[in-house]
């Protein structure tokens, strides 16, 4: 036969998805991985009963969850050691290929040129549950004041890209909408960032909703960087019912993002993993919210 499986592959739509296959896995199962929800979307939930909300998740259909309630001081996840996490999420049928915990100030001594104590229980913790990504949510004000003291703080994300190496595991950033709206020594800082860290050892999750906030357009974003953005949190916006910011989250499709089309240039240019986030709800519980965002990914082929 003339028409090869090589070309069938190329000319498909499941083309985009075919290169991160792994020898043997199925395309169903590939896809089940390739979504997940952030647990801050149930935040409330998993503070009072963190067993109970990733049961009700998995119950949804979700396979991955992205911890947002590691202890550093304690060392535990949603009051759980690492491996009783592990163990936890084993038994829902879920994984956790990564993970949001502050790479902070004190987290780095430029005396000793090493990390403190609890970043490293960190990255040994993160890879214990599982997790393939350390992710800092954010940077404190203090480590972007201007743009020499920009650099340091990148030179010690690439630095925690090392560490993390070391456990098999990648450090990762995620924007919120500074990055966008502030600039130093002519360049915004989101720019600045994706100079100066290696992607071999600091990979980018790209906030498709906080950004808004900062006056950027998600899909440009994804086009002026392509293969940089290997974790995307999928968001839509709408203008703010509350608080101090313009837009806030909403259910996937409904509001100015266009969340398929970020999504489908992101799968094109090697995102690996959608993680669903919502953190506003328009008086929806945050469970439902959760479900149908889910099922607006599963229609539109995730």
């Amino acid at each position: 036969m003339g028409f090869s499986r090589r070309t069938f592959l190329k000319n498909s739509a499941l083309a985009v998805a075919a290169v991160n296959f792994l020898p043997g896995e199925s395309f169903a199962a590939f896809k089940r991985e390739m979504v997940g929800v952030q647990l801050y979307s149930v935040r409330d939930a998993m503070a009072k009963d963190p067993s109970g909300s990733l049961k009700k998740l998995a119950d949804m259909g979700y396979k991955y969850v992205e911890h947002a309630g590691y202890n550093s001081k304690e060392g535990k996840f949603y009051g759980y050691g690492a491996k009783e996490f592990k163990a936890l999420l084993d038994g829902y049928g879920l994984k956790m290929h990564s993970g949001h915990t502050r790479l902070g100030p004190g987290d780095w001594d430029e005396s000793k040129k090493d990390f403190s104590d609890g970043w490293k229980r960190l990255v040994d913790d993160a890879a214990i549950a599982g997790q393939k990504y350390v992710i800092s949510p954010y940077m404190d004000e203090k480590l972007r004041k201007d743009y020499d003291d920009l650099l340091r703080t990148l030179e010690v994300f690439n630095k925690a890209g090392e560490l993390c190496k070391k456990q098999g595991m990648k450090f990762g950033y995620h924007n919120h909408d500074f990055e966008f709206s502030t600039v130093l020594n002519n360049q915004k800082v989101f720019d600045i960032i994706l100079q100066h860290t290696d992607p071999a050892l600091v990979t980018q999750q790209l906030d498709m909703g906080n950004l808004y906030n900062g006056g950027a357009i998600a899909i440009a974003i994804v086009m002026q960087y392509p293969d940089r953005f290997e974790l995307m949190h999928v968001k839509d916006e709408i203008k703010a019912t509350s608080g101090n910011e313009k837009y806030e989250s909403t259910i996937l499709g409904t509001g100015i993002v266009n969340t398929k089309q970020v999504c489908d240039q992101g799968r094109r240019s090697g995102t690996k993993y959608f993680i669903i986030e919502q953190e506003s709800y328009q008086g929806k519980d945050p469970f439902d919210s959760c479900k149908e965002d889910l099922e607006v990914m599963k229609k539109w082929g995730y």
